[in-house]
């Protein structure tokens, strides 16, 4: 029982760290960016009434719907937007139409996914580092420079892991929630009647009162709830119970305690609205807490680019992206890994953001609107998850979903209004990676259909083969084949220009599943073709880390025994020729062709060994 207890407090600790730090540094920029906005005007009621805006709006959106509901959606322990998906596509199977819709939205969401990754980051550090600028005017100048090179620091060590310094995420963003706290009670004892800002009333009394105010400055107040999305993503590290504990036990009090905070002081003194997190610490207090906040916005950032990587390797394996080189980090966690294209991709228009937009208040505009276009997805697939995967009754899914949907849509709709200052920025950066991923997949089905059209039958194929046998030399050959039952160009190849045959011959097909993990009582499918020829299946999952030697093991036994020392890998290297004609547009064909070109081999990313692997290259036109 100590040991349950003991682990569920690391793993709360740990949830603190990496699934609240985002939300947590909101503290930092969401206030300021309601009351600096010049569209409300500064009376007490005003001030009641936008705390209590926040404060139900954290209840609404992160305790209700993701705390509560969308947490109960896991595909199989995992959450996060693509596991979502594939969940909703599961449950939408018998409606190809319906279930191909749910695809592309899903996809475009987990797309925006990318310009919420370069947003945050640039947001959250150089907030904290405008925190230098309320110590001393003077500092305004080293604020985009310190930025900077906190950002480049950060995205160069993520190539060494992030197992040595994780540990201390957790400890570091607890003492920054106790901080925020602290800071809050110090000012809420100055004026405590803040806390009736707690009454639903006055949120309720200034949106009756203030329709067209409140809808404009709810595209500011959804700051509150940024990183909401990232609770759900980190469900498969931490597990539901560590999340749902350390949001009410420690993020949720220390957030609002912060926030009333906030709201005691600009009682006390209008002027603090220029920076009012900062502006609450006394003088002695404030290198310190840009040096925290400064440590707070870094973890948040880091959690991000971790989700970045394992999003991409998932939308990969989803078969929505071009293999891209993976580097696992640490020996005993096969989740941590490493993607250089990702990694400095990322940095690159993180530092765009930053000397695009300069000041956190010109980001704030650039923010929201990917995160509500997500959260607005999420909705709508939590509703076929629950109507056709749960088979909940059609009413108590439609006012499940439909209370959140509205709530979903006002702040969606406020965000757009904020298109021309900055929502273009993550919107286009969504688009462009949307259209990639959909050529991607367009592509690669176009060239399937070509292999599939010009393919030869396996099992007849080796038929005749054997009638006239060639040669046979010791050892296996595996055979990589996209296609079941085909021929692969490897080995028409292989017998064209070196005329043998192993003795033992696999043709491997790996297939990748709409569900998170597959477990090894599953991984393979073996039929034998005779001849001393095996056809292969190989599943995983989109979380699943492909590694064909390590699947082949289990063959042994089977009738078919692999020596490593004597065993070949023969891929074929495909080179793409795009013609005119039926397909895609010529843009994208040249565009998929391109992308297929500089993709990275497969042999790494299936785990072959270098010194085993033999590419066979064949032009192919689609």
């Amino acid at each position: 029982m100590s040991a349950s207890k003991s682990s569920l407090a690391a793993l709360t600790l740990g949830a603190i760290g990496v699934v609240y730090g985002d939300i947590g540094t909101s503290v930092l920029y969401a206030v300021k960016e309601v009351f600096g906005s010049g569209h409300v005007p500064f009376t007490v009621e005003n001030i009641y009434g936008i705390l209590s805006i926040f404060f139900w709006t954290l209840t609404v959106i992160v305790s209700i719907k993701y705390v509560v509901l969308v947490l109960r959606a896991d595909n199989h322990g995992e959450g996060g937007l693509v596991a979502m998906l594939a969940l909703a596509s599961q449950s939408v199977k018998d409606k190809p139409e319906l279930r191909r819709a749910l695809l592309l939205v899903g996809i475009f969401g987990t797309c925006l996914f990318y310009g919420d990754g370069v947003i945050t980051p640039a947001i959250s550090v150089l907030s904290a580092v405008e925190g230098l600028v309320v110590i001393s005017p003077a500092f305004k100048k080293y604020v985009i420079p310190i930025t900077l090179m906190i950002l480049f620091c950060l995205f160069a060590v993520q190539k060494r892991g992030t197992a040595g310094i994780g540990k201390f995420f957790g400890p570091i963003t607890v003492i920054w929630f106790l901080a925020i706290a602290v800071l809050g009670v110090l000012k809420i004892v100055d004026h405590p009647e803040i806390l009736w800002a707690m009454s639903p009333h006055y949120a309720v009394t200034f949106m009756w009162n203030n329709p067209g105010t409140t809808f404009v400055i709810l595209g500011a107040v959804v700051l509150c709830v940024t990183g909401a999305e990232a609770l759900y993503a980190d469900m498969g590290h931490f597990g539901k119970r560590p999340i749902r504990l350390a949001w009410f036990s420690v993020v949720m009090p220390c957030l609002t305690l912060n926030y009333f905070g906030q709201g005691a002081l600009l009682l006390q003194n209008p002027e603090a609205v220029k920076n009012p997190f900062f502006m609450m610490a006394p003088d002695w207090a404030l290198i310190p807490l840009v040096v925290l906040a400064t440590a707070a916005t870094v973890i948040a950032s880091q959690a991000l680019i971790t989700g970045a990587f394992s999003v991409t390797k998932q939308v990969i394996q989803l078969g929505y992206l071009p293999r891209l080189q993976v580097l696992h980090t640490s020996v005993k966690d096969t989740g941590q890994i490493y993607m250089p294209f990702v990694n400095w991709g990322l940095f690159v228009a993180i530092v765009l953001a930053v000397v695009m937009f300069k000041s956190s208040s010109a980001l704030a505009g650039a923010y929201g609107i990917a995160v509500c276009t997500d959260m607005l997805i999420t909705t709508v697939l939590t509703f076929y998850v629950i109507r056709y995967g749960w088979k909940y009754p059609l009413w108590l899914c439609f006012a499940a979903t439909g209370f959140f949907l509205v709530v979903d849509l006002a702040f969606w709709a406020s965000n757009l209004m904020k298109l021309a200052d900055g929502g273009w920025f993550p919107l286009t950066m969504g688009i462009a990676i949307f259209i990639l991923m959909l050529t991607w997949k367009d592509g690669r089905r176009l060239l399937n259909a070509k292999l599939r059209s010009d393919a030869i039958d396996l099992p007849s194929f080796l038929d005749a083969v054997f009638v006239s046998p060639p040669a046979r030399v010791d050892g296996t050959a595996v055979f990589l084949t996209a296609e079941v039952g085909t021929v692969p160009n490897a080995l028409l190849h292989n017998l064209k220009h070196n005329k043998v045959l192993h003795m033992n011959n696999l043709f491997v097909t790996v297939r990748n599943h709409e569900v998170p993990w597959i477990g090894l009582d599953k991984r393979l499918e073996i039929d034998s073709l005779g001849h001393d020829c095996w056809q292969v299946i190989i599943n995983y999952g989109f979380k699943n880390d492909p590694d064909v030697p390590k699947a082949l093991q289990q063959i042994k036994g089977r009738g078919c025994e692999m020596e490593a020392m004597t065993t070949s890998y023969f891929l074929s290297r495909d080179t793409v020729v795009p013609t005119l004609g039926a397909g895609m547009a010529p843009w994208r064909e040249k565009l998929f062709a391109q992308m297929h070109h500089n993709a990275s081999g497969a042999a790494d990313f299936l785990n072959l060994p270098n010194n085993s692997v033999v590419e066979l290259g064949s032009k192919i036109e689609i």
